[in-house]
């Protein structure tokens, strides 16, 4: 959510609750709206997923993130689904989202998938 924070309230496509783990808060909070809050949580992934089960209606959480903070999430098993977007570029360097998970043996079984333009989306579910 770079740029202009008080822009996204109305505008950003995920209208929701948004629980943000960080280092550091802003100093000033973006504006908000009756769909679209922020909570800034510092002390962890633990605490942010507690505080967003709290605040969270209907109980369904979701985490964006990249692939550092999906491990963190796989290998504590806090995860019952991933939604993957794909998109035609290869970067060629970056941190891949299975690196350092071998001894898990993490089964997944893909439950949809989706295609907009360029970019195919897969939602794969953590067999337990």
């Amino acid at each position: 959510m770079a740029g202009e924070p008080d822009w996204h309230a109305g505008t950003y496509e995920f209208q929701r609750l948004i629980v943000v783990v960080t280092d550091r808060a802003p100093q000033r909070a973006p504006k908000q709206t009756a769909e679209l809050t922020v909570t800034f949580v510092t002390d962890g992934m633990a605490s942010a997923l507690n505080q967003a089960k709290a605040l969270a209606t209907d109980k369904q959480v979701s985490v964006v993130g990249g692939p550092g903070l999906a491990q963190q999430l796989l290998r504590n098993g806090w995860v019952d689904e991933l939604q993957i977007g794909i998109m035609p570029v290869l970067l060629g360097k970056g941190q891949r989202l299975s690196e350092g998970l071998e001894d898990l043996g993490i089964r997944l079984e893909k439950t949809r998938a989706h295609e907009t333009g360029a970019r195919t989306d897969l939602w794969l579910r953590i067999v337990k």
